[in-house]
This record gives C-alpha cells, sequence and structure tokens, in this order.
C-alpha cells in the first residue's frame, strides 16, 4: 500500500527538477501586464468603435495575446522537437514560461469579464477560462503535461483571425468587404486544422496514454477537452452561419431581386 502510494506521488509530484519554479511569477506578472495593456488599449479606440470601447479593448488584448502565444508556441516546437513525442515530461524554459504567460492572461481576462460582463455568451467563456486555469495550472505548478499545455495552445493560430474577424465587425466593415472575405476564408480552415483536427488529436492522445495519466489529471484533461469541443462545435456553427451560410442567402435574394426588376423593365 505505501509502495503504490509513493508510486503515486512521483507520478504527479516531479523529483527529477532540481531548477526553481517560476511559473507563479510569471502568471502574476502576465497577468499585470494585460491589466495594464487593456488601460493603455483605451486610449487608443479608433472613432468608428468609440460605443464599443470595452470590447474594442477586450478583443484587441486577445489579439494581442493569440499573436504571441500563437508564434511562442511554435518556436516551443522548433526549439525542442522531441516534447512532440513526449507531451508528459519533456518541458523546456520556453515552454513553460509561455504556459505560465497563457494563464496569466486567461486570469486577467476572466476577471475583466466577471467585472463588466453577464450576457449568455460571457458566462460560456468564464466557464472555459477557469477551465483553461485549472487545467494549465497543472503544467506551471508540477511541470508535467507542459507539451500537452504548449499543443493546445496552437489554437491561438486560429484565434489570430478571429480576433480580427471581431475588430473588423466592431469598425463596421462589411462582410462582402474583400478583406473580411480573405479573413473569413483563412479564419475558417485555419478554426478546421488548429481546432477541430488539433482538438481530436488531442482527444486521440490522452484515450490512448490513458494508462500514463493520473486519474485526477486524466479527469481534468477530460473535462477540459469536453468544454472545449462542446464550444467549438458551437463556435463553428456561428462562424458558417454568420460569414457564409447567410450570405450567400442575401446574394441569393439579391439575385432574384434582380431577374425581377429586369424582368418588369
Amino acid at each position: 500500500m505505501a509502495a503504490e502510494a509513493k508510486t503515486l506521488n512521483a507520478e504527479i509530484w516531479r523529483d527529477d527538477i532540481k531548477e526553481p519554479n517560476y511559473g507563479y511569477h510569471i502568471v502574476a506578472v502576465s497577468a499585470v501586464v494585460f491589466f495594464t495593456l487593456s488601460k493603455v488599449v483605451l486610449l487608443f479606440v479608433p472613432q468608428v468603435a468609440q460605443k464599443s470601447k470595452w470590447k474594442w479593448k477586450n478583443i484587441t488584448v486577445s489579439f494581442i495575446h493569440s499573436i504571441i502565444s500563437s508564434a511562442w508556441a511554435v518556436a516551443c516546437f522548433y526549439e525542442r522537437p522531441d516534447m512532440a513525442e513526449d507531451l508528459i515530461t519533456v518541458f523546456t524554459v520556453l515552454s513553460h514560461s509561455l504556459t505560465s504567460f497563457s494563464v496569466g492572461y486567461f486570469v486577467y481576462d476572466l476577471y475583466d469579464l466577471m467585472r463588466t460582463r453577464s450576457s449568455r455568451q460571457s458566462v460560456e467563456l468564464m466557464g472555459h477560462h477557469v477551465v483553461i486555469i485549472a487545467c494549465f495550472m497543472v503544467a506551471v505548478g508540477w511541470r508535467h503535461y507542459v507539451g500537452y499545455a504548449v499543443v493546445a495552445l496552437l489554437v491561438e493560430i486560429n484565434s489570430v483571425f478571429l480576433h480580427f474577424r471581431q475588430l473588423l465587425q466592431i469598425c463596421g466593415v462589411s462582410k462582402f468587404n474583400g478583406w473580411y472575405r480573405l479573413n473569413s476564408l483563412i479564419n475558417l480552415a485555419t478554426f478546421i486544422v488548429f481546432r477541430i483536427l488539433l482538438l481530436s488529436w488531442m482527444t486521440r492522445w490522452i484515450v490512448i496514454n490513458r494508462d500514463a495519466v493520473p486519474l485526477v489529471f486524466y479527469s481534468m484533461g477530460s473535462v477540459g477537452l469536453a468544454v472545449m469541443v462542446v464550444m467549438n462545435i458551437i463556435l463553428f456553427y456561428r462562424l458558417l452561419r454568420s460569414d457564409f451560410i447567410s450570405l450567400k442567402d442575401t446574394d441569393d435574394s439579391s439575385s432574384v431581386a434582380t431577374a425581377a426588376c429586369k424582368k418588369s423593365e
């Protein structure tokens, strides 16, 4: 019994890392930096977004986080390619710092949402942030599954285009605008690759490696994936309906109206 407890303890608490853990410090600094950044962004709200200051600020900060974290995640795997082969124990200072940095962002954004928003969509986002923070803190505190967290952050590659889309909408850019259409297509393509396919791969990985993951972490990972999958299915449907299906219906209606006008002439 004692041997089993010792083995379980070794699985959860790593004793092979001698370097100090600065993850918590990075989380705190990151949260403060994003809070400060949000104040700076408010000083540069464009005239067309004056009626949506909070939304502009929130999405701009998220956009900046997406750009930084997506590039950072790619750099982590470039620096240590073998991390993709062992998502449990292999990590670098760069990858651990990225995970801590992103937790700081999610802490800031959760605080910002709780303080200013109570809509259904915001509540869904808050739930997402709570789950992500809980899961990522395993990587921050225990330095286990850092690679898995970095894989999850590859989702931010799509978030860059997702947030840019929202900024275009706030600025009143037409959905028929060339730049909007280009972003919509890239957004859809990266959504399929870095959300649908990536989350499918992550689900497959956690199922295959079930025996190598302690029950508590397996449960947390499963819940986190379930929340992300459900939210992304809903988001994917909303994107298709807003940027493709509804526009096709509009085009069809316009074509019918044009044909009717020509016929009456």
